[in-house]
């Protein structure tokens, strides 16, 4: 079962500062029919400022994942991590009992966007945990790149959910294939570019959700960047 949802279909707003694009309902967009795909709950496509940025704020029992795709995004937590998150470079906050955190663009002239993840863990009441790592682009050129994962797949950041995400910059004509078991969902965005996907078209902005799909064929119709979740 596909669910090709278009780019112009996302909760749209704009508050000067950030650009937003929710995939699922968040803040105030609710839609008690779009809360969530499998542990998926939360995928925002959010554009920042310079100098804009998200105040201290509290996380609870959720595996947040922040991926940038372009700018730079300053992180602080209370844990004590000062880092900044680059293009290529993964975030993973595993909230548990809780943190606090605050993001920021720290640019004065050039806007960041970056793609975050919830991921509803199995188990509540963890200890907080924090890590980051960078993947080199010629990596994730023309292959899908495992880069966070339950801990089974090596050189991944860790979540506590049976979820793995998978990135990529694909060059025009090129296909990757990724096999997935059966009963698992699929869920692919094409963040710049577009692709076909099992001979479907999918534009810039347009997100998949995939259900009983075992092989899932992905042709870059120009250079595209993408990411896809294998979920439970």
């Amino acid at each position: 079962m596909w669910n090709i949802i278009p780019s112009n279909e996302r909760h749209h707003q704009d508050f000067g500062w950030l650009d937003a694009r929710w995939h699922f309902s968040f803040g105030d967009y609710i839609d008690r029919n779009n809360i969530s795909f499998g542990p998926l709950r939360v995928f925002n496509d959010d554009i920042v400022a310079p100098g804009g940025g998200f105040e201290p704020h509290p996380h609870q029992n959720m595996e947040i994942v922040t991926y940038v795709l372009s700018g730079a995004l300053a992180h602080e937590d209370s844990m004590g991590h000062r880092e900044v998150i680059r293009p290529g470079e993964v975030q993973v906050m595993s909230a548990g009992t809780g943190v606090v955190h605050s993001e920021f663009n720290g640019s004065k002239e050039e806007p960041v966007r970056l793609l975050q993840l919830w991921i509803i863990p199995r188990h509540k009441g963890a200890a907080p945990r924090w890590e980051q790592r960078g993947f080199l682009e010629s990596n994730r050129t023309d292959r899908l790149l495992p880069v966070v994962s339950s801990g089974e797949e090596p050189g991944t950041l860790a979540i506590d959910q049976d979820a793995t995400i998978y990135v990529s910059k694909l060059t025009a004509g090129h296909v990757v294939t990724h096999a997935a078991a059966p009963g698992r969902r699929l869920y692919l965005f094409v963040a710049t570019g577009a692709v076909t996907a099992n001979g479907r078209e999918i534009a810039a902005g347009d997100q998949a959700r995939i259900d009983n799909e075992t092989t899932l064929d992905i042709q870059a119709v120009n250079d595209s960047e993408i990411i896809l979740l294998d979920l439970p």
